[in-house]
């Protein structure tokens, strides 16, 4: 995953910042995981990138942020969880949804999401997590958080993302942008930063291009003064599931559940969500699991 990683900028002394991202690799371990069908790939790599960059936000190591999408749409939903680190995992409910090309010619990632609702989950240590709710407003991921930050957090963004695909569906070029005004940023300058976006056009043509990181900060934030943070963190699809997890996932379904997997008499084999990796557990496994969770 070396070749995957976000950075950092400020531009016009502070009053705006800014992240961009290269994920072309953590998304392609993503569509290997779960064998994605393209538009999957696309929509689950374009949340996986937001959410790396949302991550990067965030105060301290054990904090971390999950976003959910529950939709109408036939990918029926998708999860995605990263930490400040550029550790990032997720997966699609339905990875293999097939549609065909959007009015654009391009994979339609707002069909196979449709209606429904964006969940941001903020796990920073207090009691309770933060929560925000938004609409979609476009199923288009990037337009969604876009939004999302407008009504939650109060903060004007422009969210950029995009996933490439290759003809035998591998991932090309993944990544992205995220771009901020901060309280009391001069409106001329939320202009020009307008303007500077619209000539800098989509992503997707600048990831086609082979853009870095660093020339795509450089390209939105030209003439701005920008300053781009020196230090690179390297990003990546890592999962933390383990066996002990596994085994205390299988005790809080208490003891009739365990009974009625041991009634089949033969191994149960639990996979996990966000990497596919698969737990098998025997019957004398699970006997002293049912024994733990009396």
């Amino acid at each position: 995953m070396a070749n995957d990683y976000l950075i950092r900028a400020t531009a016009e002394n502070g009053s705006v910042r800014a992240f961009a991202a290269v994920t072309t690799d953590t998304v392609e371990t993503a569509r290997q995981a779960h064998n994605t069908s393209p538009v999957a790939t696309a929509a689950l790599g374009r949340l996986m990138t937001g959410a790396v960059m949302m991550g990067a936000d965030m105060k301290d190591d054990r904090d971390l942020l999950t976003v959910k999408i529950g939709c109408s749409g036939p990918i029926q939903g998708l999860v995605v969880t990263a930490d400040r680190n550029g550790h990032v995992k997720g997966y699609a409910q339905n990875p293999s949804v097939m549609l065909p090309p959007n009015e654009l010619g391009k994979l339609d990632v707002g069909g196979a999401l449709d209606t429904g609702v964006l969940t941001v989950i903020k796990d920073i240590g207090l009691k309770e997590p933060y929560v925000g709710d938004t609409i979609l407003v476009s199923g288009e991921i990037a337009e969604d958080l876009t939004y999302y930050y407008a009504t939650s957090e109060q903060i004007p963004s422009s969210v950029a993302l995009g996933v490439l695909m290759n003809k035998e569906n591998t991932v090309r070029q993944a990544g992205g942008y995220m771009v901020q005004l901060m309280p009391g940023c001069p409106e001329e300058v939320a202009e020009k930063l307008e303007k500077k976006i619209r000539e800098a056009g989509p992503v997707t043509g600048m990831l086609d291009k082979g853009m870095s990181p660093e020339q795509i900060l450089a390209a939105i934030l030209s003439g701005m003064k920008p300053d781009i943070k020196p230090g690179k963190t390297p990003v990546e699809f890592r999962c933390s599931c383990s066996r002990e997890k596994v085994e205390q996932a299988i005790i809080s379904l208490g003891v009739g559940e365990i009974r009625s997997m041991i009634g089949e008499g033969k191994p149960a084999e639990l996979s996990c969500s966000f990497c596919g990796k698969k737990y098998q557990f025997d019957t004398d496994e699970l006997r002293k699991l049912m024994k733990q969770a009396k």
